[in-house]
């Protein structure tokens, strides 16, 4: 789906309002006063909340699934090395888009939005057959111990990346790091984060 300027800055607007407020929270009135549109507009371009939700969703996780096809096929990477890449990809990410992962968290939270349930779920099966795929590679190949649970290991890469993040100023705090400026901090706690993820997914996978 290729989205126009306007769309794209109705999609940020909704997207911000959403992760503040929560979904139910929101009014489509107020999407549209922050976004400097009238409501026909909205209408005009997604005909309805649920499916600007739906905009968002994918917008943000259109290439996903593709990287993740790419990675998977590249035949010149060990399968450790295809691990440590998709670590850094979704760290990263949740860098780069941290109001949607945010909206995404406390979306699933309440349980109450079927729209979100379901697209995550789709996501999340897709994904988790090729990362299946990037396991029993490893596996084959002697690397990767047998009997590994893949949906638990994505729940634990995504879980303890998305709540580290969450939680960086208690990660600030207790390294005494306040000193850093926020750019400061985040680069360098970008870095941590990325070590300590390879590392821990080695341990739990290592042969």
């Amino acid at each position: 789906m290729i989205y126009n300027e306007k769309q794209l800055e109705i999609i940020s607007v909704a997207e911000k309002l959403f992760s503040v407020k929560g979904f139910a929270g929101t009014s489509v009135r107020e999407i549209a006063e922050s976004a400097g549109v009238n409501v026909a507009m909205i209408s005009y371009y997604f005909n309805s909340k649920e499916k600007l939700m739906e905009a968002i969703f994918t917008a943000r996780t259109a290439r996903s699934t593709e990287r993740l096809e790419k990675l998977i096929q590249d035949h010149t990477l060990l399968p450790f090395e295809k691990l440590e890449l998709l670590v850094d990809d979704y760290i990263q990410k949740l860098f780069d888009q941290h109001i949607f992962y945010k909206l995404m968290y406390f979306e699933q939270m309440l349980d109450q939005n079927q729209t979100i349930n379901k697209l995550l779920l789709q996501l999340k099966r897709n994904n988790g057959e090729l990362i299946t795929k990037l396991i029993e590679d490893g596996q084959q190949k002697g690397v990767f111990k047998e009997n590994i649970d893949v949906p638990f290991l994505i729940q634990t890469i995504l879980g303890t990346i998305i709540h580290s993040y969450m939680n960086r100023e208690y990660y600030r705090s207790i390294n005494n790091l306040e000193h850093l400026s926020n750019d400061e901090f985040l680069t360098q706690y970008k870095v941590r984060l990325k070590k300590y993820m390879k590392d821990l997914v080695k341990l739990t996978i290592s042969k």
